[in-house]
């Protein structure tokens, strides 16, 4: 998986009617700064309103998944969320002039191919993932649905399905790494049975449909009346059953293309957590509805940060390396107590601390016994929020963090020579006036060692 963020070198519009709805619609991709994400925006309604592509604002699972906030209402976008994950794009606006994105033929592939066309561009800004550090699972016991997601330092998906249909019986899919997801995955086109789609036209919903971007799978005898009455439906001349059992259809791209496009539809609604995802995903017979509930569950993870311990691979290209930390804080040797910057974004930071037996302080504060004084993992904790608040500003040099209060500080457990400190600092509040409020955590390993409420200012330098 790619560790920093990317967005797209340039715009990119596709065009077509959507699914449901029926509605002639240009879809435009365009870049966006780090730490955008993705966002959707009408621009056929007064004042272009925007909606992040978050699972808070789910409205609607008729057969798709629909997403509405700030009055922008943007039907069907599972199928574009998994091309832009497939491809690793973090950042990037996605500006339609109509209520949801083409269907053109049924699955991500077109998405992936204009894409492709402007390419995809590094932003210096690494990707903020959700990693899953313990088991985390869901299950619809009405539904018979049960998905997973398992501690994985990578994105794997596998898929099984099963209808009690004589034609597709029960099937399965894996993804084991993102980078196959075009060649694996995107072609796979969304599918429904025979019998459903009287019911769908009846509902207002697949006005847009056509034999073209969908598998219609007949699983009994059809009589010659009822053909003709599909094709009076679908605007065609003929329609007729082939040997295989799908509806005057092309053949299958792979033979167990429905269970591919399921777990497409998995990424697609799992990027409405709204973070890269770290986790071996296993899910039974998903759905929508489940893959939104579940993605749910997994942004409850985020919320529920304060005891998960930020992720470090040494190996990782930091943020900032100490070089870069001195051209921005005033500390110096033996006060500047971080060694490397490993995330940044609007509202985290996360650093590290290297504790040495070396140190200067070891050698008056418990000599023969080494403990690391908690006033120094505070002020330490107050540096990398320094680096969080002075971020805010587009010239940093010319600024310092003073730290202003300090309130609910505990300490959990001694820090040693040998430990390495990971701290995270996450603001509480919007920044006013300079001032800003935040919580900090510190951690050996995963174990939290000492918490505590900071408030801090940065003041322009004379």
């Amino acid at each position: 998986m790619k560790t920093k963020q990317h967005t797209i070198k340039e715009p990119v519009t596709v065009s077509g009617v959507g699914l449901h709805t029926g509605v002639e619609a240009n879809m435009t991709f365009t870049p966006a700064p780090p730490n955008h994400g993705i966002k959707f925006q009408r621009v056929d309604l007064p004042d272009q309103p925007v909606v992040d592509a978050d699972v808070d604002y789910v409205v609607d699972l008729s057969r798709g998944t629909t997403i509405e906030h700030n009055g922008a209402r943007i039907n069907t976008v599972e199928h574009t969320l998994a091309a832009l994950v497939g491809l690793e794009i973090d950042n990037v606006m996605v500006q339609l002039d109509g209520p949801e994105p083409p269907i053109l033929d049924g699955s991500s592939k077109m998405f992936i191919d204009a894409l492709e066309t402007v390419g995809t561009q590094e932003q210096n800004a690494l990707r903020n993932f959700l990693e899953v550090n313990e088991s985390i699972m869901y299950r619809d016991g009405a539904r018979d649905v049960e998905i997973a997601a398992l501690p994985l330092d990578d994105y794997r998906v596998t898929v099984m399905v099963d209808y009690n249909s004589p034609v597709l019986g029960s099937q399965h899919a894996t993804l084991t790494d993102i980078a196959d997801f075009k060649k694996d995955i995107a072609s796979s086109r969304t599918f429904c049975f025979l019998h459903e789609l009287e019911m769908l036209y009846k509902n207002n919903l697949i006005k847009g449909g056509d034999l073209n971007n969908a598998i219609v799978v007949v699983d009994r005898v059809v009589k010659d009346e009822e053909l003709d009455y599909l094709a009076s439906l679908f605007n065609k001349p003929k329609v007729e059953v082939k040997k295989e059992g799908i509806l005057n259809n092309v053949d299958l791209r792979h033979s167990n293309e429905p269970a591919r496009h399921k777990l497409l539809d998995v990424v697609g609604d799992l990027a409405l957590v709204g973070r890269p995802i770290k986790a071996q995903i296993l899910a039974a017979r998903p759905g929508h509805a489940a893959n939104v509930a579940f993605a749910r569950k997994l942004k409850r993870t985020i919320k529920n940060s304060k005891s998960t311990a930020p992720y470090y691979n040494p190996n990782v290209k930091p943020v900032m390396d100490i070089n870069k930390i001195m051209q921005i804080l005033p500390h110096r040797y033996p006060f500047l107590l971080i060694d490397k910057i490993i995330h940044l974004d609007d509202t985290m930071v996360s650093g590290i601390k290297n504790v040495t037996r070396n140190e200067p302080f070891f050698d008056g504060h418990f000599p023969g016994n080494p403990v690391m004084p908690g006033v120094l993992q505070v002020e330490a904790m107050a540096q990398i929020g320094g680096i969080l608040v002075l971020n805010t500003v587009p010239d940093p040099e010319n600024y310092t963090p003073y730290f202003l209060g300090i309130d609910k500080c505990k300490f959990r457990q001694m820090v040693v020579p040998g430990d390495t400190l990971k701290f995270k600092c996450e603001l509480t509040a919007p920044i006013k006036r300079g001032i800003a409020q935040m919580n900090g955590y510190a951690y050996v390993g995963d174990s939290l060692v000492c918490e505590a409420a900071m408030t801090a200012r940065i003041v322009k330098n004379p």
